[in-house]
């Protein structure tokens, strides 16, 4: 089967920010009808970022957020002077995709796991690009 591409819009109200979009996903994935296969959840943006990562608990995006901070200063000297260095250090260190596998037309994320969105050089209007391969 050929690989189908949906398009998620996402906007952004704060400079760090991260964004539970498992349901919209979820929604692309059984709108394509795919029983099993894969789905690849891609950010095209060099200052945003996906991650799967714990849903029950907020506190743990903000732990998140407040390490990549402490790790990642927003002033570092930094030699690229649009002043989101920062934000591009951030964005490669948790990565521009995750792949979740599907079966019965269901992502197949653990029992605390969740599809978020990492907005890290807001607010701002995106883009997340989902890839899915299967039947």
């Amino acid at each position: 089967m050929p690989v189908k591409l949906e398009q998620l819009s996402i906007r952004t109200s704060a400079r760090e920010e991260i964004v539970n979009i498992t349901d919209q996903v979820q929604r692309v994935v059984a709108a394509a009808g795919i029983r099993a296969g894969m789905a690849c959840v891609y950010s095209p943006h060099t200052t945003a970022a996906i991650t799967i990562q714990e849903s029950a608990d907020p506190d743990v995006r903000a732990d998140i957020l407040d390490h990549l901070r402490q790790l990642v200063p927003a002033r570092g000297g930094y030699r690229h002077r649009e002043g989101n260095a920062d934000a591009h250090i951030k964005a490669a260190l948790l990565g521009a995709s995750q792949a979740v596998p599907v079966r019965d037309g269901r992502l197949l994320l653990g029992t605390w796991q969740a599809v978020f969105f990492c907005e890290l050089d807001g607010p701002r209007g995106r883009h997340v690009l989902v890839a899915l391969h299967g039947e």
